[in-house]
């Protein structure tokens, strides 16, 4: 079942981790970024896609 444009596929969420700590992601649909608490970054989503770069992710606030 396809998902809708703001959202990420549930299985994908699962194994992606942040390329600096290794520790879990969170989904932010208001953003739509990957939340990486731990490293205090935002990794952006494009056309659908994790850009999963750390010159890419902006820090958290």
């Amino acid at each position: 079942m396809p998902h809708p444009q703001n959202s990420v596929d549930p299985k994908l969420l699962e194994i992606l981790v942040c390329p600096l700590t290794k520790g879990p992601l969170k989904f932010s649909s208001k953003t739509q970024e990957l939340i990486s608490e731990k490293a205090g970054l935002a990794y952006p989503i494009r056309d659908g896609i994790p850009i999963m770069l750390e010159s890419e992710a902006r820090e958290l606030t």
